[in-house]
């Protein structure tokens, strides 16, 4: 049964899974009725993170223009357009045993692609949620939904998985950002 999580927790993922290598990282939301003209679409991404919370180079953010990391650790599975349906609206795939000694989290984030111009935001989004499973069964392992928290945000650092001496674990973190992807770009080094 999948453990689900509040907004700051933390929980072992590989402690006593020895064999779990292989995960998948499905992200998904509803959009509320609204009165624009413009359909939403959300964005999943990934940032591959060193020690001090920045990547190492771009190539260490994993979006819909850039699927797979170099190292095949980490490739995303495509982008949704239009959110519409039940379950998952993108995936992320994640092999712990691929990523590189030098990063120390992988933060997976939401935005809402062009939120400015259509004048969109979270508060707008409802039933957002991540879950962690593992890929070989799609067995789910570890669950966050975020609540209504969100007003003008436009993007969303939603959680992440993260080295701990030779473990890793998922910290629940829905933290929202002003300023949309490039905002968040910029929080974590990205040359925008």
């Amino acid at each position: 049964m999948a453990i689900s999580l509040q907004k700051g927790q933390k929980v072992d993922l590989t402690k006593g899974n020895a064999s779990l290598v292989k995960v998948g990282v499905g992200l998904g939301w509803d959009t509320n009725k609204y009165d624009g003209s413009y359909a939403f679409d959300l964005d999943a991404a990934a940032f591959l993170l060193g020690e001090n919370g920045k990547v190492l180079n771009d190539e260490d953010f994993v979006f819909y223009n850039n699927l797979i990391h170099n190292s095949g650790a980490v490739e995303h599975m495509g982008d949704n357009l239009t959110g519409d349906g039940d379950g998952d609206d993108e995936q992320i795939k994640v092999d712990l045993s691929l990523i590189p000694s030098n990063i120390s989290k992988v933060a997976f984030t939401v935005t809402i692609h062009e939120a400015e111009e259509r004048r969109q935001n979270f508060g707008q989004v409802s039933n957002a949620f991540i879950r962690i499973f593992k890929e070989e069964t799609g067995e789910e392992l570890i669950r966050y939904d975020l609540g209504e928290d969100f007003s003008v945000e436009t993007a969303v650092v939603v959680g992440e998985l993260y080295r701990h001496k030779s473990e890793w674990k998922f910290n629940a973190i829905g933290s929202g950002f002003k300023g949309g992807l490039r905002a968040l770009c910029l929080n974590f080094g990205i040359n925008v």
